[in-house]
């Protein structure tokens, strides 16, 4: 099963966790044991399984990778967003989660996170569940 969600982001750089939406699509699929791949189709975006409990890890994250990337740096890519390229390519387009139970597999204090690096946007995210 392939499915697409859409995710609003609000500011230039934020991680917002997408669990909820990645759980509904693997408890829609009815597989119990399996696969989900979560890919993002977008150059400025990417996606991480980091920690929840604490909100000001993402906060942490975002902020220091925009201290070793920054925006206004001397790139020479025209549009103004090499840093956003360059934090994707960093994080990656796409995770995978094993499948137990009907839920993915993560660790206690885990959570999946959009990464977004250049919105505020809406954005895509490509979830495929299989055996």
């Amino acid at each position: 099963m392939i499915k697409e969600i859409r995710i609003r982001t609000n500011r230039r750089n934020e991680l917002q966790d997408i669990t909820a939406q990645i759980n509904a699509v693997i408890s829609e699929s009815e597989i119990k044991e399996g696969l989900c791949h979560i890919f993002v189709p977008h150059t400025t975006a990417a996606v991480t399984i980091n920690e929840k409990a604490d909100p000001d890890v993402a906060v942490d994250i975002s902020g220091s990778l925009s201290r070793i990337v920054p925006a206004g740096w001397d790139y020479k890519h025209a549009e103004g967003n090499s840093d956003s390229h360059i934090k994707s390519s960093c994080v990656g387009p796409s995770e995978f989660l094993i499948i137990k139970d009907s839920k993915p597999l993560l660790g206690t204090w885990q959570a999946i996170f959009f990464c977004e690096f250049d919105g505020p946007r809406t954005r895509r995210c490509v979830i495929r569940v299989s055996k």
